[in-house]
């Protein structure tokens, strides 16, 4: 696992440090083989920037996933990476009543499941992607807040 916060402005290292043992949670409930995954904390210029190259998209996001491709060596299996705004979360935070780190480990869990290719385009999709965050996270995610499950 490996976790850049250096851009994701004070207290963020400590945040990484946290995000990085859940992610072996997560991996643990998933029964996930042994696996890898590149994790960066950052400020919401950044972020913004990363959607518009990507996407298209000239806006802030909470967090962004970009999945690794196959990889035929053995070993641990890379899975992608993540990228979570800190700023976004903090506001988020604010807005639900929660805190700064329930938010991140929200977008971590949602980072993951996109990685491991679930999506939530449809709501059958979003429903079965929900159930997947409850199911990591011990409550609701990112999804249960959307207006996509319906």
């Amino acid at each position: 696992m490996l976790a850049e916060a250096s851009k994701g402005g004070p207290g963020a290292a400590r945040h990484a440090r946290r995000l990085s043992r859940l992610a072996v949670t997560f991996f643990e409930t998933l029964k996930l083989p042994p696996s890898e995954l590149s994790l960066t904390l950052v400020r919401d210029p950044a972020i913004r920037k990363l959607k518009q190259q990507y996407f298209g998209i000239d806006a802030a996001t909470d967090v962004l996933s970009f999945p690794a491709g196959d990889s035929p060596a053995p070993g641990l299996r890379p899975l992608g990476d993540i990228v979570i705004s800190v700023d976004t979360a903090r506001r988020a935070a604010r807005e639900f009543h929660t805190t700064l780190e329930l938010e991140l480990a929200r977008y971590l869990a949602h980072g993951v499941l996109h990685l491991l290719g679930h999506d939530h385009q449809t709501p059958p999709e979003a429903r079965k992607m929900e159930r997947l965050e409850r199911t990591l996270l011990g409550h609701a995610g990112i999804l249960a807040r959307s207006d996509e499950l319906t």
